[in-house]
């Protein structure tokens, strides 16, 4: 029992107030009684919508939910009971090994033993979730009911429809618009451990809206609208993270088509080919940091996303998903140089 003087600390997940026990009323808590989320750097509480990239703004979040101060501390968390290898556990044979989340520091790269590039490739297994075979049945009814009422598109452009190249924001104000130049990012956007860029210039920030809001690196003309020449190649964010025995990749992409995509994959390399939204097609070659095993690879096919789940050869960590770029020796790069400059040359004789 608590006297009711004594001042005590509430438990409450976002209150953490002192109150005396016999001013506490029934709705003099305000605090969060879902759990602590934190995805894609933003983080917030299951309970409310708010969410935010600042750790300390987390913090201030304001409850959402009253109630009555907790004076009970809760429970600390129970640790894992580790028994000896010679041991038999039961059940506890059915939760993932401890080995499997251990990583070990990673290796340099010249000790890697790396397969042959003319290492033939595989097509890796899908496995594609009831969620998407959901989606995809939705969507072929909705296209049969639409299909006779379709209309054409117009060539022409309205007033008002924003540039289609990356990173620029103009918008078509009549044709003078079509000499203005266009500033815009000629690379993919990468969202990756909570940093965003472009691939062209990679000018990393945590926040959405300053990525958004970055001018572009490369000059050419508006793209007012895009030819439709059937699939049409698109960037796609995607993104990736691993285990001790995994690593991968997340790939946004709704409502992909099993039968139209596929990823291929050596040891060494992946050649993903998605198609999704009906006509928008990714593809992406990747050559990979480290070393995986193909045969226990595959490719989980969401209505959101796309997973593609690489075992790792090695339980090591690696320290990025593709290859750094082959740096030339100083005599080469010496030598590349005077081949473009003479190629220049020639060219201006």
């Amino acid at each position: 029992m608590f006297s009711s003087t004594m001042s005590l600390l509430c438990y409450n997940k976002g209150c953490g107030q002192r109150f005396e026990v016999d001013s506490s009323t029934a709705d003099a808590c305000t605090y969060h009684p879902g759990v602590p989320v934190f995805h894609d750097a933003l983080k917030g509480w299951s309970c409310c919508k708010r969410r935010t990239t600042d750790f300390s703004d987390f913090l201030s979040i304001a409850g959402c939910t009253k109630g009555p101060h907790n004076p009970e501390k809760p429970p600390e968390p129970v640790k894992p009971n580790v028994s000896s290898s010679g041991e038999k556990q039961g059940a506890d044979d059915l939760r993932p090994k401890f080995s499997e989340f251990i990583i070990s520091a990673p290796k340099p790269l010249e000790t890697i033993n790396r397969p042959s590039p003319d290492e033939p490739v595989v097509r890796l297994q899908q496995k594609i979730s009831s969620s998407l075979k959901q989606a995809l049945e939705k969507l072929k009814l909705s296209d049969n009911n639409t299909a006779e009422n379709k209309e054409e598109d117009s060539d022409e452009v309205k007033v008002g429809t924003l540039c289609k190249n990356g990173g620029c924001s103009k918008t078509f104000e009549g044709p003078d618009s079509n000499n203005e130049p266009c500033l815009y990012h000629a690379g993919v956007p990468i969202f990756h451990e909570g940093m965003k860029y472009w691939s062209c210039c990679k000018r990393k920030t945590s926040d959405f809206n300053t990525f958004l809001s970055q001018e572009g690196c490369s000059h050419g003309n508006h793209l007012w609208r895009k030819k439709d020449t059937g699939k049409k190649v698109v960037p796609c964010r995607f993104d990736w993270h691993q285990t001790g025995s995994q690593v991968i990749i997340s790939i946004y992409a709704k409502n992909s088509l099993p039968d139209l995509s596929y990823v291929d994959a050596n040891s060494g390399m992946l050649n993903i080919h998605i198609v999704f939204d009906g006509e928008k097609e990714f593809v992406q070659t990747v050559n990979l940091w480290g070393v995986i095993d193909v045969s226990k690879s595959l490719v989980n096919m969401m209505a959101a996303k796309i997973e593609v789940a690489m075992r790792k050869s090695e339980p090591m960590s690696w320290a990025r998903l593709d290859l750094p770029p082959i740096a030339l020796p100083k005599d080469k790069v010496e030598e590349k140089e005077e081949e473009e400059v003479d190629s220049e040359d020639e060219e201006v004789d």
